[in-house]
């Protein structure tokens, strides 16, 4: 399984998640799922295609709702950030195979399968079919004959305030992000709420925006210590204070590099050159020219990459 699909699914895998999506989608917030009362059902199921071969298919996240250690219903959960028109028939395979499943194992009662599309999209709301026969010609005469089958959607972007307010996990930071950024593109996370999963957050983040920079902001690697900063982030606001500092950083290496500010720049790494001269460390450096540590260090960078040209063509 590639990197990108652990991600989607691994925040959805914590029970506190899990137990918080079905409660808002089915019971209207009301907590009737608890986080104890739920436990993994198998994902891989395998099938023989009409080349005769065995395939294998995974679905996303399953897992049996119990109650005095019986279940009572398996429900399953799928992401997608983007429409996919072969939605229906997907949904229908997997929750047939969770049917198949419990039949193999003899188990005493079959429970109803549940399934939720968790739809990240925020450009537009779910355009295609929902249910099987919608995307099919039946002929007049077999209607009756042909059953259809219909999948949940769940638009994350567009939950109202009410249903946003209903959760009670990670999820609902999650879902509140994709609204706010729905309504606007350049919307800063003001989030107060403390997140119990920040990995596994902002990965998600970054899987369904496409954007590496939430992932990245774990991971920030001082070039010279050979140090990881890691668990800083704790709500959405240290998340844009990250955004916010990279921003700067990145800003302060174009600025160098590509000549902008050039009085200032000439200036600073004139300065920067007397005092590494004078042995002096990169906090005394930051401290007397009142700049930040990554400030400085990038100016030492760019006088660096300046002496190394100037010796090879020496």
């Amino acid at each position: 399984m590639g990197e990108k699909d652990i991600s989607e699914k691994i925040l959805f895998d914590y029970n506190d998640v899990f137990a918080d999506i079905i409660n808002v989608c089915v019971f209207d917030g009301r907590e009737n799922i608890k986080p104890e009362d739920l436990e993994n059902a198998l994902v891989h199921s395998q099938y023989k295609a009409e080349d005769g071969k065995l395939h294998e298919e995974e679905r996303d996240i399953a897992k049996y709702w119990k109650q005095k250690k019986s279940a009572i219903a398996l429900y399953g959960i799928e992401n997608q950030s983007e429409v996919d028109y072969k939605m229906p028939f997907r949904i229908i395979g997997y929750d047939g195979a969770s049917y198949r499943s419990q039949l193999l194992s003899k188990t005493k009662n079959i429970v109803p399968v549940a399934s939720f599309v968790l739809y990240f999209g925020i450009e537009n709301h779910w355009t295609k079919k929902r249910a099987i026969k919608e995307l099919m010609q039946v002929p007049k005469e077999l209607e009756p004959y042909i059953n259809d089958y219909k999948i949940n959607i769940v638009e994350v972007a567009w939950l109202s305030d009410e249903q946003l307010k209903q959760f009670k996990s990670d999820f609902g930071i999650v879902a509140n992000f994709f609204v706010q950024k729905r309504r606007n593109k350049n919307y800063v996370p003001e989030d107060t709420r403390e997140i119990q999963h920040v990995d596994e957050v902002l990965k998600l983040l970054s899987v369904m925006t496409k954007d590496d920079t939430y992932r990245n902001m774990l991971y920030q690697k001082d070039k010279e210590e050979e140090m990881e900063s890691k668990g800083e982030v704790k709500t959405m606001c240290d998340v844009a204070e990250r955004l916010k500092n990279m921003g700067k950083k990145e800003g302060l290496r174009e600025g160098l590099q590509k000549g902008l500010c050039e009085g200032r720049r000439e200036e600073l790494l004139r300065q920067t050159e007397a005092k590494l001269a004078k042995g002096k460390t990169n906090e005394q450096i930051a401290d007397e020219l009142e700049l930040t540590m990554e400030e400085t260090k990038e100016l030492i960078k760019v006088f660096s990459d300046k002496q190394a040209r100037r010796w090879k063509t020496s």
